[in-house]
């Protein structure tokens, strides 16, 4: 069974930058593809970066693509979401998922899930 733990999130304007973390435990994170996530009130969870067992691969939604970069620390057990250049449609919640060796950007396909952070961008 893993655990996670997002931190970071917060209120902050348009423009300026923010840097989740999703701490991991219970398992074998060097196993596990990485996910970020968000879902707004009203609508769908969204995807927002996925990032491989090693690092080695990482892919986008196109709504974040060259503003949001997602790593991680397999010595650490942590994932991190470098979110830059923020706008007012990226307040969400945002959690952070783990894959056995995966990599979609489908939410059924994730087995673990944390709990959210929330970020909120004023315009």
């Amino acid at each position: 069974q893993v655990q996670l733990v997002e931190s970071g999130g917060g209120l902050v304007q348009a423009g300026d930058s923010l840097r989740l973390s999703c701490a991991a435990s219970g398992g074998s994170f060097s196993t596990y593809a990485m996910a970020w996530f968000r879902q707004a009130p009203g609508k769908e969870r969204e995807f927002v970066a996925v990032i491989n067992w090693s690092g080695g691969s990482t892919s986008y939604g196109d709504s974040v693509k060259g503003r949001f970069t997602i790593s991680r620390d397999n010595a650490k057990s942590t994932v991190f979401l470098q979110m830059m250049g923020l706008k007012p449609e990226d307040t969400a919640v945002y959690y952070c998922a783990a894959e056995k060796y995966g990599g979609s950007s489908k939410t059924q396909h994730y087995d673990y899930w944390g709990q959210g952070t929330q970020v909120t961008v004023s315009s």
